[in-house]
């Protein structure tokens, strides 16, 4: 019975003869680097366009190596930590504007997901000289555009050091932990808008905007830290959960000559509101900062005058939904600008003047532009990365910033990722696919014509090729009256006369994709391995993932949990139909929204699921933060049923089959105490089940053997409940005697 329609067929791997297949892939050996890929760290294009730089490693020292684009050929090694006293190693640089100056981080250590904390050195390349911006842990420090000065956070205040003087000068005094941030985002906007620092230096160099965070009023989150001493210790933080109260933010100028400090207050009245974007224009006096409501489906573009704190509103989005902010805003030499927006249904680019009046749509179609990677003032034209080969592809494309003559640069299917150089003369393509592990190549980007080879895998596309592998294929299957992609593995000796369990891999969040053709790593591998033992594994996007449109992503509006988990029960059940598969040993999997999908869909779906994995899980929207759940959510005080109706917390007395919870005690992004409150309540429905805690783990769940365990752990866990009381795979003679008695 054919219930979906085959779109293409991928080899997981490059492979030799299949005689030569005769190893199967261990959990150790996908937990401690067998498998690693090669890859191409920090790579930064030079101001010439001709030559980029990488972070190379040798030798227990770190040091920032120059290649020329078009031979491909060391040219210098610009610095070495071997070559320096005070600096052991470093992890990470970042060049001054005019590349005189690289700043080195040292001693970085992690505070949430994009935080960080480190020492930093300033070494001149011309006098080969190294200072330390701080004897303290900063963060976000930040050339000014002429190099001679570094901004950066310490203590949530704002300090400048003048590199020619060795003067430092703190231009914010108020800052206080769990109380006042200046120009260092809180916790749910580095989480949720995804950026850190919130300080900009103007183009002059005389000017930083900043916000500032008054999270005076926002309830406080406690985890205890167990760690080796006799006595837990407490993180407490910040943290809004839905419906909570938010900081409250305020955009200031501080102006370095003056010594004197303004806040913009727009003309336009704000009740309760976030500035997730700010940007200094090409005018070192004119400021944009984007305003957006709480409900996030109001969008307004502000140009701010820096020398009077006048801003004109020159856009204003609305959406029936949510608006989805990007970094995409791109200033061109007469300040008209570039923007992106899904307006029309899809995502695309569209040019304005300065005063926002729209000058042209650049591209449009029913596909999604994924990345904007840049302008070309000498060409005119706009590069960017788009699904126009198919929503589960990425390729390379260039168009006139007139949105004609548009050129596809990259060949091959799959996904395909670049990085320009400084002049948009070449680009380094970062290829993939469910078949290719990722190749680096030259480009030239005017043709997209290969130059050539930089770096690949083929050393692990040989190693590989002596294992047990199976074929990854991607289909479509109709559900609900939507035709959605899904792959699946089946065992290598895949025999259509037995049936074999199902095992689901799901996350299903708004925008996401889990089914895409690209190489997946680790999780491949443990599904290569879950083959190997005897099961197919399937992964199916439903309504409210990516890349379809803005309908198809938005219909899950203020009801999460609804559709997708309508759309994995179905889905199941259809492939149950499957001569194949047995419509009684069916699992699903997924890790945060994930988790909070595979529960439900088992709580929901207990006449079809038999068990599920839930990993670091939201179990109620109420108890996650504020921006994230009220893009789709609204508030709990406003859609009280929304949030009830579809969280698994509240329909754990549907539970029939078998049921791991997992959870990282450090986990500040989805707290364990949505797991708590989970397991209280299936004690009091008395239900049985299995759970598992990772002490100070956070949301990422790693450390040391913490991730081989974890996937021992659920290994076991299947094999236990998919594969018990059954030989797997099973005759098919069986299912069907099964059926009819």
């Amino acid at each position: 019975m054919n219930i979906f329609k085959s779109v293409t067929l991928l080899v997981f791997f490059v492979t030799t003869l299949a005689s030569a297949q005769n190893k199967e892939i261990s959990l150790e050996e996908i937990w401690d680097g067998s498998f690693r890929t090669e890859r191409m760290d920090a790579l930064h294009s030079m101001k010439n366009g001709q030559q980029y730089s990488v972070l190379n490693f040798e030798n227990r020292a770190s040091q920032i190596d120059i290649y020329d684009y078009k031979t491909l050929t060391k040219v210098k090694t610009l610095v070495n930590s071997a070559d320096i006293s005070d600096i052991a190693y470093f992890t990470n640089y970042t060049f001054s504007d005019d590349e005189s100056k690289v700043l080195l981080a040292t001693n970085v250590e992690s505070i949430f997901r994009r935080s960080t904390l480190g020492k930093y050195y300033v070494y001149d390349i011309t006098s080969n000289t190294v200072e330390l911006v701080s004897e303290q842990k900063i963060q976000e420090p930040t050339f000014s555009p002429n190099g001679s000065k570094i901004a950066y956070g310490l203590n949530n205040n704002l300090y400048v050091k003048d590199l020619k003087s060795g003067r430092t000068e703190q231009i914010t005094t108020d800052g206080k932990k769990n109380q006042i941030i200046n120009g260092i985002t809180d916790w749910v906007y580095e989480e949720e808008f995804s950026f850190v620092r919130a300080f900009e230096w103007n183009t002059a160099g005389d000017q930083i905007a900043f916000i500032k965070f008054d999270e005076t009023n926002v309830p406080e989150f406690s985890m205890d830290v167990y760690g080796q001493q006799l006595y837990q210790t407490q993180q407490v933080f910040k943290y809004p959960k839905a419906g909570e109260t938010n900081s409250d933010v305020s955009l200031h100028i501080y102006d370095l000559d003056q010594k004197t400090s303004k806040e913009f207050k727009p003309k336009k009245q704000y009740s309760d509101f976030y500035i997730p974007r700010i940007k200094w224009t090409n005018d070192p006096n004119v400021l944009s900062a984007q305003y957006m409501n709480r409900h996030q489906n109001e969008l307004d573009l502000w140009m701010i005058n820096a020398t009077n704190g006048v801003g004109d509103l020159v856009l204003a989005e609305t959406d029936k939904a949510y608006i989805d902010v990007t970094f995409n805003l791109t200033f061109l030499k007469d300040n008209s600008f570039i923007w992106t927006s899904e307006k029309d249904g899809f995502n695309h680019i569209y040019h304005y003047d300065k005063k926002g009046n729209l000058i042209n749509q650049v591209t449009s179609g029913d596909w999604e532009v994924t990345n904007y990677y840049g302008y070309d003032e000498k060409s005119k034209r706009i590069f960017y990365q788009s699904t126009e080969d198919g929503s589960i592809n990425r390729g390379v494309y260039s168009v006139g910033l007139n949105a004609k003559k548009k050129k596809r640069l990259t060949k091959s299917t799959g996904t395909n990722a670049a990085a320009f150089s400084a002049d948009f003369t070449y680009f380094i393509n970062t290829f993939s696919s469910a078949t290719n592990p990722p190749e680096y190549t030259l480009n030239n980007s005017k043709s997209g014509d290969l130059v050539k080879s930089i770096k690949d895998n083929d050393r692990l596309a040989q190693k590989l090729s002596n294992y047990k592998t199976s074929q990854k294929e991607f289909s479509t299957i109709n559900i609900n009256g939507n035709d959605l992609n899904m792959w699946m593995i089946k065992p290598a000796n895949f025999d259509e006369n037995k049936t074999y369990p199902l095992f689901m891999y799901q996350y299903s969040g708004p925008g996401s994709q889990q089914v895409a053709n690209r190489w997946n790593g680790t999780n491949d591998y443990w599904y290569q391995h879950l083959a190997q033992q005897g099961y197919i594994v399937v992964c199916v996007d439903g309504r409210g993932t990516g890349y379809k449109g803005a309908d198809f992503k938005k219909v899950t509006q203020n009801e999460l949990g609804k559709y997708e988990v309508e759309d994995q029960i179905a889905a199941a059940k259809q492939l149950a139909k499957l001569p194949y598969i047995d419509e009684n040993n069916i699992g699903i999997w997924g890790w945060s929204y994930g988790g909070f999908m595979s529960s439900n869909a088992l709580f929901k779906g207990n006449d079809t699921f038999s068990m599920a994995i839930a990993v670091a899980p939201v179990t109620s929207w109420r108890f996650y933060d504020t921006i994230y759940t009220e893009r789709y959510m609204t508030t709990p005080q406003e859609n009280p049923t929304g949030y009830d109706e579809n969280s698994p917390i509240n329909h754990v007395d549907k539970l029939n089959g078998d049921f791991l919870l997992i959870h990282g005690t450090g986990d500040d992004n989805v707290h364990v105490q949505n797991t708590m409150r989970m397991v209280e309540a299936l004690i009091q429905a008395d239900k049985q089940f299995e759970w598992m805690i990772y002490p100070d783990k956070n949301h990422g769940i790693y450390g040391g053997n913490t991730r081989l365990h974890l996937y021992k752990k659920m290994t076991n866990f299947i094999h236990d409940t998919l594969g018990k009381d059954r030989e797997v795979p099973t005759d098919k003679r069986e299912k069907e005697v099964k059926i009819k008695g």
